[in-house]
């Protein structure tokens, strides 16, 4: 393989083992300001404890995210210098903006968010730990701006030519506001919100599938469940909305998304099959009409095809309308945990429930592997632009290293990245069956006999 492929596989690797953890800090975030502001207003230790417990949680996918998130910056040093050199001004802009909003937020409160107990009064320390919360929304925030600038470049001019050109802001705020980055943020961060759900979700099953810590168990099920259906909902609103951008924004990538080859009136949404690239057609369950109305709320207005998009410029389609529909069937699998879950919970059901229970357990992997997949829908769905409509992927590659330096560095990174996960699933099985402090089982008790639950 060349080093153009080689340089797409190494960042795909390192940016795809580093989005398993952020996503997880983010939503754990949400649930910390949940409980934590349970706790302040009912004052019942029940909440205090729960929170505590999550913290121990959310401090160890915090630190794998940090560690592996410093690796994407050199990445782009050494293997992206001449896309680095054409979109550094814009980067900087963003990535400075989330240093000021972010990082000094995390760095200032986390310290007193892990350890400041029984050192700060409880208002404060709930300060705190909205404040990490916040910078780690805000890091996503600034991440997803840039990220949206390539897809929707807005608010620059290009200075200079050829292999010195580069994008220089022009307008900070069209920049960060450009045509996709609402939309795109909204949809990463529910995406994020549902990993962290969903974690706590697995290992609440847990606890109820072995009949531990129930007190706590139940109350975080609760909070967890109905938490999950709010987020699925927005999400699904906030997928349409999306879409409709990728239609109107990148033609090529929504042809790719739905596997149109031909531009046609009545453009049917295809539920699942499979794209055969020899006869350029879609093979599967499909609705007449359908996509054609959630792009223009119209049956009968075709979606550009393949057939009007020059062949030097469209993406690789089987790709991307595999892992898009992936994607969605991971919303579907979510949901459906979901509704089984809320219903047997009000039904007083759900502890005798195990195949529901094993479902919520396994369900963690549903939102990681959406979050994946729908990265990849959109970077691939990008290609062969690593910046749209200004710069090809393979121009941005380092004109110096070699295919063998990064090949070397695939492997090693496979064999950190292995040690990391396995060191990761480690610690946090600890974490997990160590539980909540066995003594603080007669708490709870004490806590549901007052009223507690």
């Amino acid at each position: 393989m060349d080093v153009v492929t080689l340089s797409r596989i190494q960042f795909a690797l390192t940016s795809g083992f580093h989005y398993i953890y952020p996503p997880l800090s983010i939503g754990l975030g949400l649930m910390l300001v949940i409980f934590e502001g349970m706790y302040l207003k009912t004052k019942k230790k029940l909440y205090k404890d729960i929170t505590k417990f999550w913290v121990k949680i959310f401090a160890l996918t915090f630190a794998l995210g940090v560690a592996t998130g410093l690796v994407q910056l050199f990445g782009f040093g050494t293997n992206w210098a001449q896309y680095s050199r054409f979109v550094g001004d814009v980067f900087g802009s963003a990535l400075g903006a989330e240093g000021v909003f972010a990082f000094f937020l995390e760095a200032g409160f986390l310290g007193v968010m892990l350890f400041g107990w029984d050192r700060v009064g409880p208002k404060m320390h709930y300060l705190s730990t909205i404040c990490v919360a916040a910078g780690a929304h805000f890091s996503a925030i600034w991440i997803v701006v840039a990220n949206s600038w390539m897809q929707t470049p807005a608010g620059f001019k290009i200075v200079g030519e050829g292999l010195k050109a580069k994008a220089v802001v022009t307008d900070f705020w069209a920049m960060v506001f450009n045509p996709s980055s609402v939309d795109r943020l909204t949809h990463v961060i529910l995406g994020c919100w549902l990993s962290g759900i969903f974690l706590v979700l697995s290992i609440t099953a847990y606890y109820y599938l072995k009949k531990q810590h129930m007190s706590f168990a139940r109350e975080t099920m609760k909070v967890g469940l109905w938490s999950a259906a709010i987020v699925l909902i927005l999400q699904l609103i906030s997928a349409d909305i999306t879409a409709r951008g990728v239609a109107f924004n990148q033609p090529s990538k929504l042809a790719a998304m739905e596997g149109i080859y031909q531009t046609q009136k009545a453009t049917p949404l295809t539920v699942a099959g499979w794209v055969d690239t020899t006869s350029q057609t879609v093979k599967g369950i499909q609705i007449p009409g359908l996509l054609s109305f959630l792009v223009y709320r119209d049956f009968e207005t075709p979606i550009t095809g393949f057939d009007q998009i020059p062949p030097d410029e469209r993406p690789p389609i089987g790709v991307v309308f595999q892992t898009y529909h992936i994607m969605i069937a991971m919303w579907g699998l979510m949901a459906l945990v979901t509704i089984a879950g809320l219903y047997l919970w009000k039904k007083k059901k759900l502890e005798k429930a195990k195949w529901v229970l094993w479902s919520l357990i396994i369900s963690v992997i549903f939102p990681q592997i959406a979050n994946q997949t729908g990265w990849m829908t959109a970077e691939i769905g990008r290609q062969p632009w690593v910046v749209w409509k200004l710069l090809r992927t393979e121009h941005g590659v380092s004109a110096t290293i070699s295919a063998h330096q990064v090949l070397v560095s695939i492997l090693m990174f496979i064999v950190i990245y292995t040690l990391l996960l396995i060191l990761f699933l480690f610690l946090l099985d600890r974490k997990i069956k160590h539980g909540p402090a066995e003594e603080e089982e007669l708490v709870y008790r004490d806590v549901l006999k007052q009223g507690g639950e």
